[in-house]
């Protein structure tokens, strides 16, 4: 880890007054140690030659300024340094979670749950200590010594020169040990977040562990993690304790160095009292800043390495634009409207990384506005993977895809997913009134349209039996509900929104047949304005209105049979030959 990283002053530009004023207060601070050794040695000075009453009360009364101006500059100090964390970790958690979004559910399903939670949480956390401590004292670090030898020169410049020659020896060690702190701390940092992932595994898959026995195996495993991690975190303390002992040994010998030669010197009448008394003052005072920095580096390590992964993150590209100026890849606002307009793919392939089989291999096809598409195939074959690139979860390898007259990177992402609804083969529904999750895409909804897309997609009944209708609230994940129950929740959150494009994975998987048959019929009544795309493995009754079949196979698309053709005016889709 460096001793300064700019990065966590550019993600964080309005922390840089915080840091100011902090800077300002520590170097107030310089100026008044070196007033406070002057004052000392004149008090004692003056008391060992007999000075006068009123002249040490004076000396006294303003060394009792001088110390309660040094509390105040370093309470403010940690205060401002406080306020500068709190602002960066804001804004880094901010940033973080805006670039994971725009890196989508394809990057986010590579990594680690609880890495990323325990990094947004904890991890970014431990830069308090980063920016209330090791920042400001690395400020010390430098004013301090550079201030106490000119102030020593003028006094003293034999003693100038040997504090001069034994500074460096501090930091020489400190840069020795940090090579060795930098190894302990990442692995800490790797056993933590590999805990956190491990750990939220195991509660989100309690009930599976608990069928098949292998609860108490699991606890094993987190109990041998904890371990790992609590050697690493004793290892990287036995480094602080051990560093911390090198350099209070180092400054030691220096200022023991220091005085040997000013008491013999005293001794010999070549130095006098007042000046010998500031020299040995001031002299622990060089080396005090320099010895702290170290033992605040090692407290600030956790939060630092948890801002570099941080950085790592924010430093991912988004698909399609490696290497590109954020600014110069910012879309221009192109308006598309889907009621009117055709999508078009042409030669479209997708590979995932990792994976030397394309899920998607040369796609070409359009989809014009109102088209009623079924999707079969077998699983793994690239249904999703077809959706995902719709709705640019990810980004084709080659191949283009266009709305209108538009290629679909010209169009602001906002703009083109306001007109789409999706509903994925395992929906998601969070904590909060049932009327909420339904108004999810369309905030603001009237309680009569909310009703009406609940009865669209066949929930109204359950949900009107539940203690308090639309306005019940659901816990984390709903698991109060059914699984057919949460899908149809899903289904009404999509026909309320007013989106032209509605997209279906697999929204039959976990109804009983009535309710896939009067799914099917909504499709074909009162969404029949709307294009639908819907993924399934076999339907529950006729297709209803639908243009086209088509089966992917490998990545590869077809008709099933040559009398799947689309009939009519409504269809729109077409295969590429």
């Amino acid at each position: 880890m460096r001793p300064f990283d700019p990065r966590l002053l550019r993600h964080a530009s309005t922390a840089r007054s915080y840091l100011a004023v902090t800077i300002g207060l520590g170097l107030a601070g310089t100026g008044l140690i070196l007033l406070q050794a002057g004052l000392l040695a004149r008090l004692l000075a003056g008391a060992a030659l007999g000075t006068g009453l009123a002249v040490l009360a004076a000396s006294l009364a303003g060394l009792a300024v001088v110390l309660a101006g040094r509390a105040a500059a370093a309470a403010g100090g940690e205060v401002t340094a406080l306020r500068a964390a709190a602002i960066v970790k804001s804004g880094l958690r901010r940033q973080l979670t805006a670039h994971a979004l725009r890196l989508g559910p394809g990057w986010l399903g590579g990594q680690q749950a609880g890495e990323i939670t325990t990094l947004a949480t904890k991890g970014l956390d431990g830069l308090d200590a980063y920016f209330a401590r090791y920042l400001p004292q690395l400020v010390l670090a430098v004013a301090v010594p550079l201030a106490v030898l000119v102030r020593v020169a003028f006094a003293d410049w034999i003693s100038a020169v040997i504090i001069a020659l034994t500074l460096p020896l501090i930091p020489v060690f400190a840069v020795l040990i940090g090579l060795h702190t930098k190894a302990q701390t990442q692995r800490q940092w790797q056993l933590l977040a590999r805990l956190g992932g491990h750990f939220l595994d195991v509660v989100a898959g309690l009930p599976t562990l608990k069928v098949f026995g292998r609860a108490k195996a699991q606890a094993e495993v987190i109990k041998e993690v904890t371990g790992e991690h609590r050697a690493a975190t004793m290892a990287t303390l036995r480094v602080a304790f051990l560093s911390a002992l090198v350099l209070e040994l180092a400054a030691a010998l220096a200022t023991a160095l220091v005085a040997v030669e000013v008491g013999l010197r005293l001794l010999t009448g070549h130095l006098g009292y007042q000046t010998a008394l500031l020299v040995l003052l001031l002299t622990p005072e060089a080396y005090l800043p320099l010895r702290n920095v170290g033992a605040q580096f090692h407290a600030s390590t956790e939060g630092a390495t948890a801002a570099q992964r941080a950085f790592e993150i924010l430093d991912t590209p988004v698909a399609g634009q490696a290497g590109i100026d954020p600014a110069a890849a910012r879309p221009a606002p192109v308006a598309v409207d889907l009621r009117n307009e055709e999508i078009r793919l042409a030669a479209v392939t997708l590979v995932y990384p990792g994976r030397e089989q394309p899920a998607l291999d040369n796609v070409s096809l359009t989809i014009a506005p109102g088209d009623r598409i079924v999707l079969t195939g077998r699983s793994g074959a690239g249904k999703s993977s077809l959706l995902a690139v719709l709705l640019r979860f990810t980004e084709p390898a080659s191949g283009s895809i266009s709305a209108g007259r538009q290629a679909l990177g010209e169009i602001a992402a906002d703009r083109w997913l306001r007109q789409i609804a999706w509903v994925p083969q395992h929906p998601q529904l969070f904590t909060g009134t049932i009327a909420d999750n339904i108004a999810l895409g369309q905030p603001g909804a009237p309680r009569r349209q909310i009703a009406a897309a609940g009865r669209l997609a066949g929930a109204d009944e359950f949900i009107r039996q539940l203690p308090d209708g639309y306005d019940t609230v659901l816990a984390e994940g709903a698991r109060s509900l059914s699984a057919g129950q949460r899908q149809k929740v899903a289904l009404a959150r999509a026909f309320l929104r007013d989106a032209p494009l509605l997209l279906l994975d697999e929204p039959t998987a976990h109804l009983d047949p009535a309710s896939a048959a009067q799914l099917l019929a909504t499709l074909d009544t009162e969404l029949a304005d709307r294009t639908v795309i819907l993924i399934t493995h076999r339907l529950a009754g006729p297709a209803g209105r639908t243009s086209r079949s088509l089966v992917l196979d490998r990545g590869r698309l077809s008709s099933p049979d040559s009398t799947a053709a689309a009939s009519g005016p409504r269809a729109g889709l077409a295969a590429a030959p």
